[in-house]
């Protein structure tokens, strides 16, 4: 998979930087001409990339979602929490612990880490 692609309403840039760059430390990524025409931004970190595409009459994905798989996720659980974004944990994935939180916006975001054997 090349990235995922979630939807920010119009307007949302600054605080998706605020969320994607700042609190979980992926790296902002220039879009390319054409497309940085019609707004968003795109982000890169820990193999993963994410593409905030604009929105008109947008509503957050509640239910859909990426899974994200990360090292240290009580550390990232933390790091949301202190930065204003609640974590639900769930213990219901095999082999893996798993928490999920929302972006700035309400779109659903899971966290898994692999159990240690």
């Amino acid at each position: 998979m090349h990235h995922v692609q979630l939807a920010i309403p119009p307007g949302g840039e600054d605080a998706s930087r605020a969320f994607w760059r700042d609190v979980l430390g992926m790296t902002e990524l220039d879009k390319p001409p054409v497309l940085a025409a019609r707004g968003g931004c795109w982000f890169r970190g820990g193999g993963l990339e994410v593409h905030l595409g604009v929105e008109d009459g947008f509503v957050p994905a509640r239910k859909a979602h990426p899974g994200v798989l990360v090292r240290g996720l009580d550390q990232l659980a933390e790091v949301l929490e202190r930065a204003g974004h609640p974590v639900t944990w769930d213990g219901e994935f095999p082999g893996h612990r798993r928490c999920y939180a929302a972006d700035p916006f309400g779109n659903r975001l899971e966290f898994l880490e692999p159990e240690r054997s």
